[in-house]
């Protein structure tokens, strides 16, 4: 692991008029970890996110990224052109709604070449051996690769939405609720896939969830967000084992009794 964080977040708001998004977020995030951003719906996180993402822009506070010359970059003073090259290359955003992450009206194919064309990539076999080769890493047949998206099933989208993602290397992904809307046994196999992706490759990620199983089985550390602001934080075992703040202990208990 690097001695320096990949992400440092400082005093972050974010304000739709007088009422809050979310209110002085700090902290760093480490190459190859994951942090889960959890909490009921209003909390915060999503909008938390989608600053992180650049996908919206905060009132106040920084985000800086080290770039892969090690360079810190200030997300928010980013030309609109850099930061959709960054979104492009060195960072993934898996959506909860995997339409909203994938052309449903191109191939698998495309959708994860797209990707490598972005990036410079112009020939043809290499593309397709690409594509082949993470279709079969997120357990989807070679002989699907001509099929359109709004063929498969939910779960075959969201796993091709994550071969889209991956296809660059990139060294952060954001997931915004990732098996929301899922039925159970297919939450199990896209958690179990996407434990052992960031695993192997090494990524940092940023997961939204409103899920704390989702939560304890992808991350190492733990942001619990209420009203927009984080009343609990820590790792993420310890944060479920032994809450401290009483709005975790009542999110945890409300789990335990279901």
């Amino acid at each position: 692991m690097s001695d320096e964080p990949l992400l440092r977040v400082s005093s972050l708001s974010k304000f739709y008029g007088s009422r809050v998004g979310c209110e002085e977020i700090s902290f760093d995030l480490w190459p190859g970890e994951v942090l889960a951003v959890v909490g009921e719906s209003g909390s915060g996180k999503t909008t938390l996110l989608n600053c992180l993402s650049t996908r919206l822009l905060p009132t106040s506070g920084t985000a800086s990224y080290r770039m892969r010359d090690e360079t810190w970059r200030d997300l928010y003073r980013m030309s609109e052109a850099e930061r959709r090259f960054l979104m492009r290359t060195d960072w993934g955003f898996v959506h909860q709604n995997p339409a909203d992450g994938l052309r449903m009206t191109v191939s698998a194919g495309a959708n994860v070449g797209e990707r490598l064309m972005a990036i410079g990539d112009r020939h043809y076999g290499n593309i397709r051996a690409s594509a082949v080769d993470w279709l079969g890493r997120v357990e989807i047949d070679e002989d699907r690769i001509d099929d359109e998206p709004r063929a498969f099933s939910g779960g075959m989208r969201q796993r091709l939405q994550i071969a889209r993602n991956l296809v660059t290397s990139p060294r952060l992904v954001f997931m915004d609720e990732p098996t929301g809307g899922l039925d159970v046994s297919v939450q199990a196999r896209l958690l179990d896939l996407l434990r052992g992706l960031v695993t192997d490759l090494g990524l940092a990620a940023i997961v939204v969830t409103h899920d704390l199983a989702v939560a304890r089985l992808l991350s190492q550390r733990m942001m619990v967000m209420k009203d927009g602001r984080v009343v609990e934080t820590g790792l993420t075992d310890r944060v479920l084992d032994d809450p401290r703040a009483p709005y975790t202990q009542l999110l945890v208990s409300s789990i335990l009794q279901v």
